[in-house]
């Protein structure tokens, strides 16, 4: 997909985005790109520095840098796990003043199974560094990918009436290539392949996904007490559904939500009346997204909750954490079950990069002289709970 050059430049390095010198070994950069591949997929801007040196553009004209086409054949040695690259060349005015180049490496994610180096060590992308995994992580992203094909599978039913255009072209503003039919955007992300929908393009762009996933919903439950009653002492004093195309679905969820909280007032030492929310809505919204983001969708018996008690809020996401992430380490560790998924909805600017997302809630949590949030797996789920100081 065809971006301006002030993009390349200037945004920051993340999951999916990383700049290095045409001065740089060819192989030196081969790592990186197979990082990209075991992870969500990227992009490498080969001829501008990174930001440690202003994001200049060197180019291929530096008397140091190796010529464009080495780094064309980057991956030559690559012959029994071969990486899915595509190159553009975009004319740029140098440093110096020059007419020169940038290469773009656009990384398609290798879902099927795990990319190794000719020396047989694996990187993979976390946040904007690459980083070598160890025997261990190497292990567990291979059983991982498995889990890796529901959002690449194809719909046979689903056609383009189907999607809702004004999704595609939100999207499409947000990249100034309004230009792109709805067909040209969802091929060049391989949301349709072959003349098929893909599942992810239906959870992220379709009219009504839940017509064709009813598990892709978000239930909100507000019960009265600390506990969830049964039967005759069944306590659930509001429920509401949002099924809508997941970029929609997390609006809507979040005004909702916004509207059931409570809110305090206090008098601070100014004398001035200040208003304390009952969580940090950062930190119950970063969560909401999560859930919505990584959960996993082939679970079809289970959707996720939302359920809010007199002492807690309750995010339930069906499915495990995914690769080698775990309730220990989660807030250093990344890993997405559906990197398209991710990726798009990074772009419509929900999904926080480099971990930044699950570490502020604990840091929210931890400003608002709350309890750290808890993270568990109670069966093939994950629970976030935010716990408030309401009752004792």
């Amino acid at each position: 997909m065809n971006r301006t050059l002030h993009y390349y430049q200037f945004s920051p390095e993340t999951q999916y985005l990383d700049r290095k010198s045409a001065r740089k070994k060819p192989q030196e950069l081969l790592k990186h790109l197979i990082a990209f591949a075991n992870a969500d997929g990227g992009q490498l801007v080969v001829g501008i520095e990174d930001e440690k040196q202003d994001n200049i553009i060197t180019g291929f004209k530096d008397g140091r840098a190796y010529p464009i086409d080495d780094f064309k054949k980057i991956d030559r040695e690559m012959r029994d796990t071969p990486l899915d690259l595509s190159f553009e060349e975009i004319p740029v005015v140098n440093h110096k003043g020059e007419d020169d180049l940038i290469l773009v490496i656009s990384v398609e994610l290798s879902s099927n199974r795990v990319i190794a180096a000719p020396n047989d060590e694996v990187y993979l992308r976390q946040g904007d560094e690459t980083v070598k995994l160890s025997y261990e992580q190497r292990t567990q992203l291979s059983y991982d990918r498995g889990q890796r094909f529901f959002e690449d599978e194809t719909i046979p039913d689903a056609t383009l009436e189907d999607i809702d255009d004004n999704l595609v072209q939100d999207f499409k503003n947000r990249f100034d290539i309004s230009n792109r039919s709805t067909e040209e955007i969802l091929k060049a992300r391989r949301f349709l392949v072959n003349g098929k929908l893909t599942k992810a393009a239906i959870l992220l762009f379709g009219k009504y996904p839940s017509a064709f996933f009813p598990q892709a919903r978000v239930r909100f439950q507000r019960f009265d007490g600390t506990d969830m009653g049964t039967g005759t002492s069944f306590n659930v004093i509001k429920e509401v559904t949002f099924d809508d195309a997941l970029p929609t679905l997390i609006i809507k969820a979040r005004d909702f939500i916004r509207t059931q909280l409570r809110e305090f007032q206090y008098l601070d030492d100014n004398g001035q009346f200040q208003i304390l929310p009952e969580y940090p809505e950062f930190a119950w919204f970063e969560g909401l997204v999560n859930a919505v983001t990584h959960r996993d969708y082939s679970v079809y018996g289970d959707h996720i909750r939302v359920l809010m008690f007199d002492d807690r809020l309750e995010i339930h996401s069906p499915g495990k954490l995914p690769n080698i992430v775990t309730v220990d380490n989660i807030k250093h560790e990344r890993f997405s079950r559906n990197p398209r998924i991710a990726r798009t909805l990074t772009e419509f600017g929900w999904v926080r990069e480099m971990n930044e997302g699950v570490k502020r809630i604990y840091s929210e949590m931890e400003s608002a002289f709350l309890h750290e949030p808890k993270y568990s797996e109670p069966g093939n789920k994950v629970v976030l709970t935010l716990e408030n100081n309401i009752v004792s």
